[in-house]
Order: C-alpha cells, then structure tokens, then sequence
C-alpha cells in the first residue's frame, strides 16, 4: 500500500500517539502525560504518515522562544515525537517527514530548528547538530561536604505545594532564560510539564515536593524533587531526586542545595539534568564522589544561516567569510560574510573568498557557544581556509556561559 503523509487532526491523536508509544518499547504513558501532550499538540505543526487508516510514522513541533548568546530570544521550532513504525523503516518514510518538517519551519519564519535526540547518530544526516550537553550527578551526601558563599545563612526556605507556587517559580524561571543559551521561554501550558507528577512514574519514590527560598518576603530560588526511601542492615540510604533547582544568586542557589544535601534518612543525590558549569561542582568538598557523567541534550539545526547568525550576539568582533556546506537545505549552502559584535550582527550572501569551510551540521553545534569551533577543527570537521581565521571565530562564537536545555520536549 501507499503511505500519505499528512497533517494531523484532532481525531487522529490517539492512534498518532499510540504509534510513538509502540516505536519507544510499546509502555503506555499516564494519563496525566497523554492529557498534557494532548493539551500541548500544535495540530498544524504535526505530521503523520499513513497507509490507509493505520499511522506508520509521527513528527511535530513546538512553536518555542529560545535563549542564544546575547540574551535574545529566537524562534525556533522544537522537534519532537518523531518515529517511525518497526515494519516500516528504510522506505524513506523520516526523510519524507524532515523535509516537510524544514520546509515548514522555513515558511513559518523561524531560522532554527531544535530537538533532543534519542539516538543523535539519525539526525546528523538532517543537518541537526549536538549543541548542548548535561550533567548527571549522584552525589554521595553522607560523604561530600558543601563550602557556602557568605549570606547563605540570610535565606530563608519553606516547604510549598508546588502547583501553589508554580505562577512565582515560572515568573522567576523567565527571568533566568536570558541568562543562558539555550533555554526556552516557557509559553503558556508549558508551566504544567513542571508539575507532572503521575503515580506510575514514580517508582517507588514520593509524590513531588517543593522547596522555595525567600529574603526579605522575595522569591529568590526553588527546588522540586522527590525523595525514594531506602535501607539496609546499616541503616537509612535514601535517595533524594532533584528534579529542578533554578535560583537568583549564589546565596540563594547554596542555600538550597544545603537543604538536598540535609534531608535526614538520605546519602544520596541524584541530579539527572545540570549545567556543564553548575555552580555546585565548585561547592562539593569531593567532586569524584559526585559521579559525574556528561551526555548531548540540545541538538541545533539552522534552517536560515543568514538570519540565525543575525540573531545572536558574538563574545568578541568578528569578520569572515563562512562556506557552509548543507545538502538537506541547499538555500543554505555557499558563502556567507559575518559581521558581528557584542550588539549586533549581519550575515549577507557574498562572492568574497572564504575564510572558513564547514558543514551546516557543525555550524549548529557552534551556534550556542557550547562547543568550540576550534575543537571541531581538530576533528577535521571545520577547516581553516586564512590563517588566523579559527581564532577569531571561536572567540566570537564562545559563550560565558555554559548553555544548557533545562528540561525537554
């Protein structure tokens, strides 16, 4: 039979979601997470492919506001529920729906395209780049000590339900997006992703708790998490699982992490998902005892090289000449001349020679500042076509920051 690839409707959701479900191990979600997806599904923004009335195949977006270096917001489409049926791979089916994807972004105006990957290797091939990474940490409290910053001891911190605080905590959030590349500002509905809470995912740990901080009467930080009891012969071994901690200044961000570290009847933290350059690396007495691991979470693909280089700001000023080379969107491929600062930026078509060739690829893992256009060099995926030139791009394309995807999609 033949395959239609199609916008989806309404009606089809169900069927749409069940076909995700069964590509990702065939588990059937809450309800609580089949309800919110639903509630957050931009029906003209998601694609199904089917062969008569069975989905064999899923794509969507989100329409997403994100932090790139500079402190401005872009819009960018959020990639996301991609699948393809097990009986029906290698039949074109992903590279029909990317190219409908990026078509559409590209008719809707947005200059980037971003998602989070189960397995990276697939989208390379689309253009998309790994942009950002994460931490995960499993701290050993009964053995790694804090070292707080002065005025810690000036923060107070109360228990809260968290859906009675969720306006102050989202409005303290939006404060923080501008901060750093690669957040997203969250839009209404998408405060509800913070707060899911399905019995069935918890595994044996509490229900979600809220921890948040004030001085002088003012939100300055939270934490939500859950804590998973636990013992053996020697006595309590719980785990407490921090789910998010967003916070104004060191103080406040010491404070509650002082607070995880102190849950009585635990001796571990578990963090799944923190900033290359989280300010708690630099806290614990023992870093080795943090069990850190480091994995990919952001992928970035640009879907208009001129107008995303434009849309962000550069660490240091910046002339060159870029060949970029992208066959999935040929609008993009050839010579583009940058001209930025730490204000403002263009980026034209030119007949001038290059300073720089790379794929549209690795002109995505760049783009957020979070990995050097240096180190990809060293991996020969950039090359240096006038000497000086690397240098001088992987300064202005550097971040202070470290980016980072605080939670996905």
């Amino acid at each position: 039979m033949t395959t239609e690839l199609r916008e989806l409707r309404q009606q089809d959701w169900d069927e749409y979601y069940g076909t995700l479900e069964l590509a990702f191990g065939g588990v059937t979600e809450a309800r609580e997470e089949h309800e919110l997806w639903n509630s957050l599904t931009e029906f003209d923004r998601f694609f199904g492919t089917w062969e008569g009335e069975t989905c064999v195949g899923t794509t969507g977006a989100f329409s997403f506001r994100l932090s790139v270096p500079g402190g401005c917001l872009v819009d960018a489409a959020g990639v996301t529920m991609v699948s393809v049926a097990a009986t029906h791979r290698r039949q074109g089916i992903l590279t029909s729906m990317m190219r409908r994807q990026l078509d559409d972004v590209r008719a809707k105006g947005e200059c980037l395209a971003v998602l989070t990957a189960s397995e990276p290797v697939i989208y390379g091939r689309f253009g998309y780049g790994a942009a950002t990474q994460t931490v995960k940490a499993e701290i050993d409290t009964s053995r790694v000590r804090l070292t707080v910053p002065a005025g810690t001891d000036d923060v107070r911190l109360r228990y809260a339900e968290a859906a009675d605080v969720h306006e102050a905590c989202e409005a303290l959030y939006a404060r923080r997006v501008s901060e750093r590349p690669g957040m997203l500002a969250r839009q209404p509905g998408w405060e509800r992703l913070g707060l899911l809470d399905p019995e069935s995912e918890r595994h044996g740990a509490s229900a979600l708790l809220c921890v948040v901080a004030e001085r002088d009467g003012e939100l300055v930080g939270y934490a939500r998490y859950s804590v998973k009891p636990d013992w053996d012969m020697a006595g309590p071994k719980g785990t407490v699982r921090l789910r998010d901690l967003e916070a104004v200044d060191p103080a406040a961000n010491a404070a509650l992490w002082r607070f995880l570290f102190g849950i009585d009847l635990t001796s571990t933290v578990e963090a799944h998902s923190r900033p290359m350059d989280d300010a708690v690396l630099h806290l614990v007495s023992d870093m080795r005892r943090c069990r850190i691991q480091v994995r990919d979470s952001l992928h970035v693909r640009l879907v208009d090289v001129g107008a995303a280089l434009e849309a962000r700001a550069y660490r240091a000023p910046v002339n060159l000449v870029l060949e970029v080379e992208d066959a999935f969107c040929p609008w993009n491929e050839g010579r583009w001349r940058l001209k930025g600062d730490v204000k403002s930026a263009t980026c034209e078509r030119t007949d001038d020679d290059a300073d720089l060739a790379l794929s549209v690829r690795d002109l995505g893992s760049a783009y957020l500042g979070g990995f050097s256009l240096t180190s990809l060099a060293a991996a020969g995926r950039v090359r240096e076509l006038r000497p000086g030139a690397l240098a001088e791009a992987a300064l202005a394309f550097g971040s202070d920051v470290a980016p980072w995807l605080p939670h996905g999609f």
